[in-house]
């Protein structure tokens, strides 16, 4: 476990530390995973028919995607897409560890119809790596402070890659360099038990899937995700079938 006894948790439910709001609908990519009618996790809308997300978001209840969403909790019937998940695909490895391999691709059950508003983001290459201190970009719907109220409208902050070496120093066994990756976080911005799921956007792709932090999340702990370009093969693999 990592130093000082702190307690590793998985980002489900949905806040982001230190956020600002985000301009309405300038991540058209963003996904609002709900239970009825609740936000459970974040995702990012790859292809037409696909939402990546983190495995450990899974659930046997019926879920809905929601895309083109500003405030989560209006209808925005002009902009908002409600549709139903049809299939949600764990990594296999997954269902064995809890955080590692935390990645999963979620079918809809129709096409999203693309427009300003609802857009596909493209993956990174198979193997793309980001430089140690590359600004990134994390959204998400939620609290800016752990015990803050929850935000309706989209968040974003911006965070930094921390290298590999120093996350493996405090996260331990738990930090799998080859298939995670990791931003520093000064305990007052950053992910904290929400925003499982979302994309953590580096050079305008998704090379992050907001995996798991520390508890209590204003510790200055690393964030960490899994590594989308190493998961490209098994994506491409589920997305063809």
């Amino acid at each position: 476990m990592a130093e000082r006894g702190c307690v590793i948790a998985g980002a489900t439910g949905s806040s982001i530390i230190g956020g600002k709001k985000a301009k309405a609908h300038s991540r058209p990519y963003m996904v609002s995973l709900q239970i009825d009618g609740a936000h459970v996790c974040g995702g990012s809308l790859i292809r037409e028919d696909f939402v990546l997300t983190a495995a450990h978001c899974y659930t046997s209840r019926p879920v809905t995607a929601v895309l083109g969403a500003a405030n989560i909790k209006m209808p925005e019937k002009k902009f908002q897409q409600r549709i139903p998940v049809k299939k949600s695909y764990r990594h296999p490895i997954n269902k064995k560890s809890k955080y590692d391999f935390d990645i999963m691709l979620l079918k809809l059950q129709r096409n999203a119809t693309l427009n300003k508003n609802v857009k596909v983001i493209q993956l990174p290459k198979n193997g793309e790596t980001v430089p140690d201190n590359t600004k990134c970009l994390m959204s998400g719907w939620g609290r800016k402070m752990p015990d803050g109220p929850a935000q309706d409208f989209l968040q974003d902050v911006t965070l930094n890659v921390q290298s590999s070496k120093e996350c493996k120093k405090i996260w331990q066994k738990h930090f799998v360099p080859n298939r995670m990756m990791c931003t520093y976080s000064d305990g007052k911005k950053g992910i904290c038990e929400g925003d499982s799921g979302g994309p953590l956007i580096c050079n305008h792709k998704p090379h992050g899937i907001a995996s798991f932090t520390a508890t209590p999340c204003n510790q200055a702990y690393p964030n960490v995700y899994m590594k989308v370009s190493h998961f490209i093969p098994w994506i491409k693999e589920i997305m063809n079938e």
